[in-house]
Formats: structure tokens, sequence, C-alpha cells
């Protein structure tokens, strides 16, 4: 994983994705096939979203990529709500998650972050325009 180590969101999502993987496979061996292949894709996009932000064009294309990792954490906790709700289906670790909660809440508060510093720079922007 390299520097990955250095970023807590590269971190956890990484290890996340293992684990996603794991469980994926596990549901493959069930033959539960679409929604492995469902919880395999949102799974694993949140960090690769997550790295992909890391190389934003911009601080507009760094919250917009990370929205776009919220989205697929509240995808993610949709598929295990439905393993952990279905009868035929393995329960979900609960750690699986419980570390998906922590990603979610790390994602909001970075992109709320993000966006209070872009509104910041905005505002500084403009004062020192007005003031030539």
């Amino acid at each position: 994983m390299g520097n990955d180590q250095q970023n807590p969101l590269l971190e956890v999502t990484f290890e996340f994705a293992l684990a996603i993987m794991q469980f994926s496979e596990e549901l493959e061996g069930l033959k539960k096939y679409v929604i492995a292949k469902q919880l395999l894709r949102s799974g694993t996009a949140i960090g690769a979203l997550a790295r992909e932000a890391q190389m934003a064009e911009s601080r507009a294309d760094f919250i917009h990529k990370l929205k776009i990792a919220q989205k697929e954490a509240e995808e993610t906790e949709y598929w295990l709500l439905l393993c952990k709700h279905s009868t035929n289906y393995p329960n979900t670790d609960e750690r699986l998650t419980n570390n998906l909660v922590s990603i979610k809440k790390l994602l909001s508060r970075i992109i709320s972050t993000a966006i209070q510093n872009e509104n910041s720079s905005k505002k500084m922007t403009s004062r020192m325009s007005s003031t030539h």
C-alpha cells in the first residue's frame, strides 16, 4: 500500500474493500451472484474514488469525487442490510458494518472541511478583488 498508510481514508477504505471482497466471495459460494456483484462493485468503489480524489484537478473536483464515494457507501450499506435481514443470506460481520459507519463519518468530515475551505477561499478571493 505504500504511502496510503499516511492517509487514514485511503487506509480504511482499502481494508474495507478487502473485507468486502471476502464477503462477496462467500456470497458467490452460496450462489448469490447478483448481490455479490453489486456489493463488490459498490464496496470497492468507495476506496477507488477516495484514491482518485487525491489526484483531483481542483477542490471542487475533490469534493465531487468524495461525494460519489459517499453515495457508493450508502449503496453498500443497503446491500449489507439486505443480507443482514434476509433469511437466505449469511449475516454480515458487525465489523464490516461498523467499518462502513466509520468510513461514512470520515467522508462526511472531509467533505465538510473541504467545503468550508472552498467557501473561505472564495470569500478571501472576493475581498482581494474588491480592494483593487
